[in-house]
């Protein structure tokens, strides 16, 4: 008699999603996190060191900045092994071919392009008090890999759990629609990140005014990054008219119980982060009111996620007889 355990594979296989979803999770925790790091001012706590951190692997006796920055670092490498052993659990208990094998692939090329923009923002300098133009566009690919990331993880959950595979194609204005507005929070996102930039390295005199500050943002010695402040609360009033229109037309066009959910709790995310926009403004930015900002639009963009989803995977309404 063999004294081998076995776990059978179907068990294994149970532990796929529950995967998937932890590093959901976790990735939004490590994006909030270089958030903090951006908004201390501990990008260069290592230096232009990467991947090592002022030289060495582990910094002995750092200051705070660097052990902010270090510990990013940390947590960033942790969300890449959490990928390697998504694709390795989704390669062991799913048929070739599989849906979670593309996503958890997927997933983990981004988490390396992830680390590849964080490195060459790093040996650039493009760190602390630098309000050099690139940082800016760096700021916002960032940004937008970041978006990319966390819906291929959230594919991969959903199909590690057995969701039906995404239809792209003859999906006529659902479709069509449907990645405007994605794309739209995609530009939002990375218009918010060049913004938050801005509030960063040009905090506004005690009693400047949102208007004294956009007329600085244009005066004759702002930089671009100032200049493109303006851009992200004009961008957030079209893109959420339009995604309110979305949802309501989602809903007619594919009307089921995903995207009823998911554009009902899209509208209350609008409404919240509005009203969290307008007082950041108001307020001036404070680090708390940043980091917040930051977690609703990950939320929104993943409850957008879904709500397209269960679109492009429903059924058409049924038509009408116009007899």
């Amino acid at each position: 008699m063999s004294g081998t355990l076995t776990v059978p594979r179907a068990q294994i296989g149970a532990w796929l999603p529950r995967l998937a979803w932890a590093a959901l999770a976790y990735n939004v925790l490590v994006i909030l996190w270089g958030a903090v790091v951006r908004i201390t001012g501990a990008g260069a706590g290592c230096g232009d060191h990467w991947p090592l951190c002022n030289g060495v692997v582990v910094p002995q006796s750092p200051g705070l900045h660097t052990a902010i920055e270090f510990s990013h670092r940390v947590t960033s490498a942790l969300s890449g092994l959490l990928a390697i052993a998504l694709v390795a659990l989704a390669t062991q208990v799913t048929p070739k071919g599989h849906p979670a094998r593309f996503g958890a692939g997927l997933s983990l090329g981004l988490i390396i392009l992830e680390g590849l923009v964080g490195a060459v923002q790093v040996v650039l300098g493009l760190t602390a008090d630098s309000a050099h133009p690139a940082r800016g566009l760096i700021q916002g690919v960032h940004l937008a890999n970041t978006f990319v990331l966390l819906g291929a993880l959230l594919l991969t959950a959903l199909w590690a759990g057995g969701a039906p595979r995404l239809r792209l194609r003859a999906q006529g204005l659902v479709g069509g629609w449907s990645a405007v507005g994605l794309v739209l929070l995609l530009l939002l996102g990375m218009a918010g990140a060049v913004t938050a930039l801005g509030d960063l390295l040009f905090v506004p005199e005690g009693g400047s005014t949102p208007i004294e500050t956009v007329k600085r943002d244009f005066g004759p010695t702002a930089t671009l990054i100032e200049n493109l402040r303006v851009v992200h609360p004009m961008l957030a009033v079209l893109s959420s008219a339009f995604l309110v229109w979305l949802g309501v037309f989602l809903r007619r066009e594919r009307p089921g119980p995903g995207v009823g959910r998911w554009s009902a709790v899209m509208w209350a995310l609008i409404g919240v982060q509005m009203a969290v926009g307008f007082a950041n403004v108001a307020l001036k930015a404070p680090d708390w009111m940043q980091l917040t900002h930051l977690a609703l639009a990950c939320a929104l963009w993943l409850a957008t996620a879904l709500m397209v989803f269960h679109a492009l995977t429903g059924q058409p309404a049924p038509q009408k007889d116009t007899l």
